[in-house]
């Protein structure tokens, strides 16, 4: 893999990582529209730390009380009791699917999964999923205010998200509007909700990283730094941006993107494997 390569897939991973829009489809696309090739699952688990990395500096508040709550709901009662020990659950239960299926499955994830017909088709279909949350979502729980019901719910539709075109903050963010919570909370929820499974993904596939045509262990280093520093900026953006604004540009851009997918495939212009 060349070092251009490693860059501009670096950066489209921090642009589209907390974006509705599938990190992983983009990466894939990218690599077979323009490099005639396939960056592999292992490039996109990896270079994703880089991403989590910049979660845990944004919300390094937030997600230090979750956790010292947590330790503490342990021999006090009354913490039991909190929203904070509620949520803190809430993650770990929520990473329980992901990760199950994610060894389960992870021959055809990393194979037939990311074949470009059934990417198009997913960046599609979810796309129109997500403007159905969004138009009949209601839109009025807090973040905290999540049960445990929503949680297995929110945590299966991020484990949706093994599948390149669906997205896991798309498919978090879908599940979120239709059970009523507001944008900006299933926004910060699906963050903090990733960061367990997308750094067991990453370190699980450290092990293949250097291995064959891949990205030397150097350039996945650089590429993890460069998600991470993108990332960030695009987290502070998002967390703006849907405070006033819907997600219908995202449904757009997703039937558009798969739309014109499905067209470069059919005249063979790009390969689907």
């Amino acid at each position: 893999m060349s070092w251009f390569e490693v860059v501009v897939l670096a950066l489209l991973q921090g642009l589209t990582e907390f974006l509705p829009i599938s990190s992983s489809a983009h990466l894939r696309i990218a690599s077979g529209v323009f490099f005639g090739n396939d960056p592999g699952a292992a490039f996109t688990a990896v270079s994703q730390i880089g991403t989590e990395a910049a979660v845990i500096i944004y919300f390094a508040r937030d997600l230090w009380n979750l956790f010292v709550t947590w330790l503490r709901g342990f021999r006090d009662p009354e913490v039991r009791a909190t929203d904070e020990y509620r949520l803190a659950w809430l993650v770990i239960i929520g990473s329980v699917p992901i990760a199950v299926l994610g060894v389960l499955f992870k021959d055809s994830i990393e194979g037939a999964a990311r074949n470009l017909w059934l990417v198009a088709s997913t960046l599609i279909v979810f796309g129109l999923l997500l403007g159905l949350a969004e138009r009949f979502g209601k839109q009025v729980k807090p973040m905290g205010k999540i049960t445990v019901r929503d949680g297995i719910i929110l945590g299966f539709a991020q484990a949706m998200a093994l599948v390149p075109g669906v997205s896991r903050s798309g498919g978090t963010i879908t599940a979120g509007l239709f059970l009523g919570l507001t944008r900006p909370a299933i926004v910060r929820y699906s963050f903090v909700l990733a960061i367990p499974s997308v750094f067991g993904a990453g370190l699980f596939q450290l092990k293949d990283i250097g291995a064959g045509d891949g990205p030397s262990v150097v350039q996945m280093v650089v590429a993890v730094v460069i998600a991470g520093v993108v990332g960030y900026a695009v987290i502070a953006w998002l967390l703006k941006f849907v405070q006033n604004n819907t997600v219908y540009v995202f449904v757009a851009y997703r039937i558009a993107l798969g739309v014109a997918l499905l067209a470069a495939l059919s005249i063979g212009a790009v390969s689907a494997t």
